[in-house]
């Protein structure tokens, strides 16, 4: 668009954008049609286009599976298993809702439409020749698509909208489940008869009930009363699908531990055990600590969960699929399913299911997610501003999150009421609370302390840190507190900020200070020979510093072992303690 200054949107039309617009090389008017490309796993893709013998040649991804009606056609009178069609049917599920996501209406949805991969396995939707942008979530009126699926509204001549493509897809769910078209007749008009009266002959009883009250729901003659898409989405038997669909490969089936868990016992471990509770021995109800053993997340059997965060009252699951889910206490909406509901069993976070996310971190009541496109999103509770969006307001359902130009997501950290961005080259981004600095956006010299001005109490949005070594060294790990926070240098040097009420900085004394210090004086028990050792300083009730000495938490000006170099490889941070974890170099 560099050869071309625009002037103003002259009209929207089937799947484009209308531009009037001037070419800079002889100052001409020209009309330039913007057409959006869709990029999504279940969407035919768009490769290039030229021009050849003064026609457009446009080139797009090739299905050799054929269309889904030819599958269905070649199936005779052989029903599919319930597994298959909803396999198939989740798939232009995903596709259609990323369709309607950039306000497009496909108006042609049907199996001629659908095509399959070599294995018929992928489904992918394609055709999108009479497809519509909306330039609102309004209606559009003209009277297009395929006859055999259209819907009444669009019969009647009345406006439509998103709910039209919905009819369009419980008419190919039902050709799954019934080898033949929910509406046909000899003409044009009995087939609109057929359409408006809603007569269709019932799906096979050798389905559940499930599948088809959804077929029935889906083809409401009144648009409202056809669920949404995300609704769809939630239902049980595209819950299964769709877990199914994005957990088929790499997954590992396990079952539940026959025998106890307790050395030198031979007992089965009973169903009660394994949610947590303890059975007494023979000797007694006093004999031994209660067992706690792993148990599955009921239902998700076959989904492989390869990360998980904790916040306040709930936890959120990352799949080795790229797919979040969340489960416990749905206040201040950190579940992200768009309510303030409470959750008992994982649930797919619906609005990033066109995502594959590759980090999820949890604070206290919010959550950030990161994909493997560097997009980042937030929801839960705002105040403080700690959801990086610019405002203190809360969220039920994910928010992308904008960062500043030309830097780019590499791991997000949750504290209780801040974040934290590690972007590439190394450098940190924070939002939320920063009392006593513990975010590090103070602007100040090494070695010096802010100047009242200089002071940040909040950020509503993520900020370069600006407090010296800070803003200046490029930072492996970060880690958030309650109260304070840690950093670990590319070089291997930690240092801590914020408050030190409980000696948390690991400093000899406890100052108040808002400038990062370097931890030099390490408490713990030396091991000669070890090459790698946790230490611990803070806060020491209950244990919480692994070691038998709980001197109030104040730190023990213990120094590392200047003939045995050493490298900090991460650190952790709590409410008034840190852990730091050490590589020695041996001579």
């Amino acid at each position: 668009m560099e050869k071309y200054e625009r002037i103003r949107v002259v009209g929207r039309g089937a799947f484009g954008i209308v531009h009037l617009c001037l070419r800079k090389a002889d100052q001409k008017l020209v009309i330039i049609k913007q057409i959006p490309l869709l990029n999504h796993p279940n969407v035919i893709e768009y490769y290039e286009n030229f021009l050849e013998d003064k026609a457009l040649m446009i080139a797009m991804e090739y299905a050799p599976g054929g269309t889904l009606a030819e599958f269905i056609q070649k199936r005779c009178n052989s029903l599919l298993e319930e597994e298959t069609i909803l396999h198939f049917f989740v798939q232009i599920l995903l596709a259609l809702h990323h369709v309607h996501t950039h306000l497009i209406l496909h108006r042609d949805l049907k199996t001629q439409n659908i095509l399959l991969d070599k294995h018929r396995m992928v489904v992918k939707i394609g055709d999108f020749g009479i497809s519509k942008i909306l330039s609102s979530k309004s209606k559009a009126y003209t009277v297009v698509g395929t006859p055999c699926y259209i819907s009444p509204e669009l019969c009647e001549g009345k406006p439509y909208n998103q709910k039209s493509d919905i009819w369009a897809l419980g008419c190919v769910l039902y050709e799954l489940a019934s080898l033949k078209r929910a509406f046909e007749a000899a003409n044009l008009p009995a087939l609109v008869l057929k359409i408006m009266s809603g007569t269709f002959a019932p799906i096979s009883d050798r389905y559940s009930p499930e599948l088809r009250q959804l077929v029935l729901s889906l083809l409401s003659l009144e648009p409202a009363q056809r669920p949404p898409l995300s609704h769809i989405m939630a239902q049980a038997p595209c819950i299964r699908a769709l877990l199914n669909l994005h957990t088929d490969l790499g997954s590992i089936r396990m079952r539940r531990a026959e025998k106890s868990l307790v050395p030198g016992t031979g007992s089965r471990t009973t169903g009660a055990r394994c949610r947590g509770k303890s059975e007494p021995p023979a000797g007694g109800a006093h004999g031994r600590q209660p067992q706690f053993c792993s148990r599955f997340l009921e239902g998700q059997s076959g989904v492989t969960i390869k990360h998980v965060a904790c916040g306040d009252l709930f936890t959120a699951c990352l799949t080795d699929r790229g797919i979040i889910m969340t489960f416990g206490s749905g206040s201040n909406g950190c579940l992200g399913h768009g309510s303030l509901n409470d959750i008992s069993q994982p649930t797919i976070v619906e609005a990033l299911l066109g995502y594959e996310m590759v980090q999820v971190a949890c604070g206290a009541s919010h959550v950030l997610a990161l994909s493997t496109e560097r997009e980042l999103f937030a929801w839960g509770r705002g105040d403080g501003g700690r959801l990086g969006l610019g405002t203190r307001e809360s969220h039920s359902c994910p928010q992308q999150v904008s960062i500043p130009p030309g830097q780019e997501a590499q791991r997000v950290v949750c504290g209780i009421d801040s974040s934290m961005i590690l972007t590439v080259p190394g450098r940190a981004l924070a939002c939320g609370s920063n009392r006593f600095n513990k975010l590090g956006l103070d602007h100040c010299s090494l070695g010096e302390e802010p100047a009242p001005d200089q002071q940040v109490e909040e950020a509503l949005s993520f900020t370069p840190l600006g407090s010296a070594p800070l803003d200046q060294e490029p930072l492996l790990s970060v880690d958030l507190g309650t109260a304070h926070s840690a950093a670990v240098t590319a070089s291997g040097d930690c240092y801590t900020f914020g408050s030190n009420q409980h000696g948390q900085l690991g400093t000899n004394a406890r100052r108040v200070s808002r400038a990062p210090c370097q931890v030099r004086g390490l408490v713990a028990e030396h091991r000669d020979g070890a090459q790698g050792e946790v230490y611990s300083w803070g806060k020491g009730a209950r244990g919480r510093l692994g070691r038998r000495d709980e001197d109030a938490g104040l730190p023990r000006p213990v120094q590392l072992d200047e003939t045995h170099p050493y490298t900090v490889t991460s650190v952790s941070c709590c409410h008034g303690n840190t852990l730091l974890a050490v590589r020695r170099e041996l001579l």
